[in-house]
């Protein structure tokens, strides 16, 4: 199966149809009846997808399991045809359109097999997703502007020429993939100075993310977060509070970092840790959605 790990846990909601169409106008009369000699088609077939919603995984190789969370089996019934919807919430990693294609499939195929001794025509048109909500397309903002973003690496070995930077570089690839144009990057030692002017520095130049890796552990040196606390205009704890809760599910280390998210003027400053893994599972945790931090203050703005 697909890695699915990096994800985080989100609202999923999917939508799958099916027609059964019938050879025979007394067919629909029967099932509106229920005089169906097998029983009462429309409510067995409702039971039958209930359970294929809860199975999935068992039949599609590389589905995941999920908490299925909620499962509705709805009809309309017309002349010659009944339309079955399939509606399934889930709170996790994927989603849940395989699920409802699979329970509007075995709802379909259990109409179908208590229909066949009174209607030999009977057949299985168009299982088909008809919405799919939740994902990651549904969590990436439309922010009109290019974003531009700073990576500074804040290392007194690495700044010395003794060790090479692989967290600068993780984030530089996971924020390019998310559309973000990195315009450089810098590395400097845990100097309190040093941070505080960078940062003034690239919001005077109008970059829009400002990501410093490095020195928000508990250190004598490392003091990232004091230096950035000192000249943000404030905070945004719920992204702090975002990066922490994701790793704390990677790591029990997670809860000594001190990751600091604020505003400085137009510029939003991350200061993210030092380890290649905790600055990458940071990037994972807030994007795409961090990136509405823009569209907001993009429309303030234009207020």
């Amino acid at each position: 199966m697909v890695d699915i790990t990096y994800k985080s846990n989100t609202l999923r909601k999917a939508i799958a149809q099916a027609i059964v169409r019938v050879s025979l106008p007394q067919t629909i009369e029967a099932i509106r009846n229920r005089t169906v000699p097998k029983g009462d088609v429309l409510e067995c077939a409702r039971v039958a997808g209930l359970f294929a919603a809860k199975r999935t995984a068992d039949m599609i190789p590389d589905c995941h399991p999920l908490p299925v969370e909620f499962t509705s089996v709805n009809y309309e019934v017309s002349d010659m045809e009944v339309t079955i919807f399939v509606e399934i919430h889930t709170i996790y990693k994927t989603g849940v359109e395989v699920e409802a294609m699979h329970a509007a499939s075995v709802v379909a195929l259990t109409m179908y097999d208590m229909l066949k001794p009174i209607d030999k025509g009977v057949t299985i048109e168009q299982i088909k997703l008809v919405e799919k909500r939740g994902g990651k397309s549904d969590r990436t903002p439309g922010v009109t502007k290019s974003i531009s973003a700073r990576i500074v690496v804040c290392s007194d070995t690495i700044s010395a020429g003794k060790g090479e930077d692989r967290a600068g570089e993780i984030i530089r690839e996971k924020l390019e993939k998310h559309g973000v144009q990195v315009v450089d990057k810098l590395i400097i030692p845990d100097d309190r100075d040093q941070i505080q002017s960078l940062a003034k520095e690239s919001q005077m130049k109008g970059i829009d993310l400002i990501v410093f890796t490095g020195g928000t552990g508990l250190s004598p040196r490392d003091i990232t977060p004091e230096a950035l606390a000192e000249i943000i205009d404030r905070r945004i704890p719920g992204i702090e509070e975002a990066i922490r809760s994701y790793g704390q599910q990677r790591t029990p280390y997670a809860m000594l970092s001190r990751s600091l998210v604020g505003q400085i003027g137009d510029s939003v400053v991350l200061a993210l840790p030092g380890s290649s893994s905790g600055a990458g599972e940071s990037i994972d945790a807030i994007f795409p959605a961090f990136l509405h931090v823009f569209k907001v203050m993009e429309g303030k703005r234009h207020d």
